[in-house]
Parts: structure tokens; sequence; C-alpha cells
């Protein structure tokens, strides 16, 4: 039983030095984004699903339970140094893989807005193995790329064609779905890896010639589908698509400007409570907060999301190890241009693509994915201290 319990201790002795040991700006920025988050989610959906008669709270605890695990998911990512993850990197990037030929298999995913891009569980929990597979290309990429440079040598253009194959075929199988918001988000932390990673900076030009072209192959080919075409349009004219697309981005400039300077009061949004702007709990969860806390509130969620980047940068830049730093790399750019493709989409300065806002919008897949990023990140800054 003495020994029961002095194992006990030093467990817990064990877990407070790691506990310690974490960058507590990161910590503190992510923990305020979940914070904001929770309140932004809980205003969205309480108003409507009273009126309706139903669970003002069924939104709020299906979030907690998300953050949960995803804290928990994040926790476990520091536990094992990331430079022994590298192993095991095959079965994560296989596992992923997997996931994405599920969706597609009829039967066993779930088709949301035109897109097969769900596993749906008992209990209403539904899983999207795109947004786990934005971990396993980050940590593919990031093994492969080390490999070279930790002998002394740059990568060659052998090497960075391994990179891309291993994130060519999990982006086929989202591209299939058809998902283009992620499949933006995987290239451009596949071209932010090979540019910091001392690959010739050809590479990068041709991959954005390349981006471009195969965007405007997809729209004319059929590959993207109607409704993803008429959200581009509506980028271009709102008038476009009046009564789907371009009505949602309408709805959303209003929603964000009519919140002023302090913002019209958590659960106070006219619009909010009306739910005049669609999926306004997960995409679009920004109107929420311009419409309710403010300029003023909207400038503290960007201040958070600047100091994590700004954080994720410094533990970058400290390692001395090229796959820590470009595994930081990697998730950099994911949280850097998810964060503003979302917010600008709901302002019109991006098209709509129907992604998450990190940390903040409803989702437990996004939710388990960010935090499972934000894990690696401290990781990366444990073993460098």
């Amino acid at each position: 039983m003495s020994m029961l319990s002095s194992r006990s201790r030093r467990d817990i002795r064990g877990g407070s030095r790691l506990m310690s040991g974490f960058d507590h700006w990161l910590s503190g920025a992510v923990f305020g984004l979940l914070a904001i988050g929770t309140a932004l989610v809980y205003s969205a959906t309480k108003q409507w699903f009273a009126s309706n008669g139903l669970d003002p709270q069924y939104y709020l605890k299906r979030h907690l339970i998300n953050i949960v695990i995803g804290l928990l998911l994040g926790f476990g990512t520091t536990l094992i140094d990331y430079r022994l993850l590298r192993a095991y990197t095959p079965i994560v990037w296989g596992l992923g893989v997997l996931g994405l030929v599920a969706v597609l298999i009829p039967g066993i995913g779930d088709t949301v807005n035109g897109a097969r891009a769900w596993i749906a569980f008992p209990g209403g929990f539904q899983i999207q193995p795109a947004e786990l597979a934005k971990i396993s290309i980050i940590v593919g990429m990031a093994m492969i790329l080390a490999e070279t440079k930790e002998s002394d040598h740059y990568p060659t253009h052998s090497d960075v064609v391994k990179g891309l194959l291993v994130a060519a075929v999990p982006v086929l199988l989202i591209v299939a779905q058809p998902d283009l918001g992620t499949t933006i988000i995987i290239a451009a932390a596949v071209v932010t890896i090979i540019g910091v990673s001392g690959a010739p900076a050809r590479w990068v030009v041709g991959l954005l010639l390349v981006a471009v072209l195969g965007g405007f192959v997809a729209v004319k080919s059929g590959v993207v589908s109607d409704y993803q075409v008429k959200r581009l349009q509506s980028f271009v004219d709102p008038t476009a698509d009046p009564q789907q697309s371009g009505y949602q981005l309408r709805q959303a400039r209003i929603t964000i400007g009519s919140g002023g300077l302090f913002g019209k009061g958590l659960f106070n949004g006219p619009q909010t409570n009306g739910r005049f702007v669609p999926e306004q709990q997960t995409d679009f969860i920004f109107t929420v907060a311009g419409e309710e806390i403010g300029f003023l509130g909207c400038g503290l969620i960007l201040l958070l999301y600047s100091i994590i980047l700004a954080r994720a940068f410094a533990i970058a830049r400290r390692t001395n190890d090229i796959f820590g730093r470009l595994v930081c790399v990697g998730v950099i750019a994911w949280f850097a241009f998810q964060t503003f493709e979302n917010i600008g989409m709901t302002m019109g300065l991006m098209p709509m693509t129907g992604v998450p806002l990190p940390f903040i919008s409803y989702g437990g897949s996004s939710m388990f994915a960010t935090l499972i990023g934000y894990g690696l990140l401290q990781n990366v800054h444990l073993r460098t201290r």
C-alpha cells in the first residue's frame, strides 16, 4: 500500500514538473480563446434552442466535452518526446489515410453540405478525418525533410518530391470529398514547411503556381461542388447567389458591424438570437463576437491569436532540432492561415470555404486537432528547455 502511495506521489510530482515547464503565455492564450469560444457557442445557440422547446445547453455541453477530450489529447501529445514520435510517424500517417478512405465508403461516411467528410458515431458525435490529417501531413513532411538536413545537407529535389507524395495522397482524398477549405489550409502548411526546410526556392514558386492552376482546373472540371463554386462567386459578387452564400455574406457583415466598439452584450445580439447568420456556432462564430462583444472583444481575440503565433515562432527559433522546427512551422502556418481565412470570410475579405475558427468554433474534430497541435508546440518547448 505504501509502495502504491509513494508511486502515486512520484507520478503527481512528475506531472506537476511537466506542467510547470509549459510555455505559460502560450497556454494562457489558448485557454483564453477556449473560454471566449465557450461563451460564444452558448450565446449562438441558447436562445434559438430555448424558443423551440429544446435544451438551451445542448451545444454548450457538447462543446465542453470536446474541449475536455481535446485537452487530454493535447496533454497526451506532450508526454512522449517529440523526437521519439518520428518512429511512429508512418503509423500516424497511415491511420490518417485510412480515415480519409473510410469517409468515401458508402454506409460509413456522412454527407453534409455536399461533402462526404464525416464518420458518425453513436450519441450524435461525428469525426472529420480531414482535420486530423493536417497533423499527420505536417509530421510526415517534417520527418522526411529533416532527414537530410541533419546530415549537413539541404533537402534535394528528390527529398522534396518524397515530402510532396506524403502530402499528396491525403490531399487527393480530401479533394475527393470535396473539402476545399481544408485543402487550401494544408497546402499553405506544405508550402511553408518546404520553404523553411532550405529546399530550393523555385519549389515554393512552382507550388504556388500549381495551386492557382489546380484551383482553376478543379472549378472548371466540376471537381469542386456547385455550392462551393457559388461561394467563390459570392466572394467576387455578393449578389451572385442571393438566397444562399450571398445572403450569408451580407448578414455576416451586418452582424459584425452592428456591434460597434463595445458590442450589444453577451446573449443580447438581435442578429445572433434571430439566427440570421447560418452556421453561426461553427464557421461564422466570429459574427457573434462582432455583434456581442464588439470591436474591443474582437481585438482581444486577435491579440490572443497573436500571442499564440509569437510564442510558437519563439519555440521554433529556439530549438536546434530541425524536425521539431519544421513541426512548429507547420503548426504555425496551419493556425495562422486558418484563422485568417475564417475571420476574412466572415468580413468578405476571403472566399467562404467553411473552415472553423481554431480554439473557438464548435466542432469536435477541429477542437481535437488544434489542441493536439498546441500539444506539439509544448512538446518541442519542453524538450528544448
